[in-house]
């Protein structure tokens, strides 16, 4: 199955992405229905594991965002298994060099262009039966993450790799690598900005997509208009958690 994202982003149409920190497939259907291009199923900072990733997507499917993850780290096992399980993309944490970048790549292409173990246990059901192994280098998105001052200074060469499509910028790492705490996650620092603004050209010079993480929708649509093929307008947990504190203050106000 061709990958919504993809597809979007190539006809000029700006995203938005949802996040999933708790571990429950109802929580997935609930913010399946909200309206997200796409739902990221977060295996670093989240509170999730991969049976719960799998139930995460279970519970988005009917609803039809695409499914994406963020692995806890970079490395090919659990990268496999998110992938078999599911996801159409992968966004990886803490890639600072080239090399980190070319072995992230690997772990989600199929040979040739990779080294993924065929498998695909429940991605094989996404499509005609037989044509995943064909289809899934093309469709399956690889967004490293842009987090430190390394990364920056080598995002010429991560850009460069065959089979990187984009980036995700981590805002509060990339603040704290340059110095600004603390660790808040929508940026207002002119420093920060024009950061934005320089990956955002980099990206876009190569035919490269390009996000971030924030919190609000205000913000992702300022995010937008400055150039940002995608960003995230919070998670579950914030949604939850912004949403009793509004009723609270209401109650006691």
């Amino acid at each position: 199955m061709a990958n919504a994202l993809k597809e979007a982003w190539k006809a000029g149409r700006r995203t938005v992405n949802g996040w999933l920190a708790i571990p429950s497939a109802f929580s997935a259907e609930v913010m399946s229905g909200m309206g997200f291009d796409s739902l990221t199923v977060d295996l670093q900072h989240g509170v999730q594991d991969y049976m719960s990733a799998v139930e995460c997507f279970q519970g988005m499917q009917r609803h039809g965002p695409v499914p994406l993850a963020r692995l806890p780290w970079n490395e090919p096992g659990i990268a496999g298994k998110l992938l078999d399980a599911g996801a159409q993309g992968l966004i990886c944490p803490m890639v600072n060099t080239r090399e980190q970048a070319e072995a992230f790549v690997s772990s989600c292409r199929y040979p040739p262009a990779g080294t993924r173990s065929n498998g695909p246990v429940r991605a094989g059901i996404y499509g005609e039966v037989g044509r995943y192994f064909y289809d899934a280098n093309d469709d399956t998105l690889c967004l490293p993450m842009i987090e430190t001052r390394e990364a920056v200074a080598n995002l010429d060469a991560i850009l460069d790799v065959p089979g990187v499509d984009g980036i995700y910028i981590g805002p509060t790492d990339l603040a704290i690598s340059h110095g600004y705490l603390p660790p808040v996650m929508e940026r207002e620092d002119k420093e920060m900005l024009d950061l934005y603004e320089m990956l955002i050209r980099a990206c876009h010079d190569r035919g490269k997509f390009i996000g971030l993480h924030a919190i609000t929708g205000a913000y992702v649509k300022r995010m937008h208009g400055m150039g940002f093929n995608y960003a995230t307008m919070g998670s579950d947990i914030n949604a939850m958690v912004s949403g009793a504190r509004a009723q609270m203050e209401a109650f006691k106000g």
